[in-house]
């Protein structure tokens, strides 16, 4: 009976000292850029003031080191409901665009993506340790899934490409 009490106190204080969980922000606007709603490279001739605005937002609230391609978070954000461990603002590799590393696996991010663009995605293909699937949304936005086939991998890369040099 005391060994009950005892760890029941024991369970109780570790519990009260723990530290609470960090609240995860859902981000409407990273969201909206990472599925091709909104377009970046179309406010700069349509609406500068607010490609503005969003510059100003994403450099409070986001992390850029110089050398890095991307940007992190400074306080836990998702998108869809997925953990954003990595944001690309302009893009990766030959790829001009808007486009968010989640943690979640591809069949995960697949799900999250289909449901908030009311559409399944279109061309899906495997190979060179990869899994890709894209949905042309309109010309020059082009919504993007990849991850590694890699199992030990469960981050995925979700976004919005412009235009892809080859």
């Amino acid at each position: 009976m005391k060994l009950a009490l005892l760890t029941g106190a024991f369970l109780a204080l570790g519990l009260a000292a723990a530290p609470a969980a960090t609240p995860i922000t859902e981000d409407p606007g990273i969201l909206r850029l990472a599925t091709c709603q909104d377009s970046w490279f179309d406010w700069q001739k349509t609406d500068p003031a607010k490609l503005q605005k969003f510059a100003a937002y994403f450099r409070n609230d986001f992390t850029h080191s110089d050398n890095d391609p991307f940007a992190i978070p400074k306080t836990a954000k998702s998108i869809g409901g997925l953990h954003i461990t990595q944001v690309f603002p302009g893009s990766v590799g030959m790829g001009v665009g808007f486009s968010v590393t989640v943690d979640a696996r591809f069949d995960a991010a697949k799900a999250m993506l289909e449901k908030t663009l009311g559409k399944k995605l279109g061309k899906c293909e495997t190979g060179d340790g990869m899994h890709m699937c894209e949905l042309k949304i309109a010309e020059k936005r082009t919504v993007t899934l990849m991850a590694s086939d890699n199992p030990k991998d469960s981050t995925t890369l979700v976004g919005c490409y412009y235009f892809y040099e080859k």
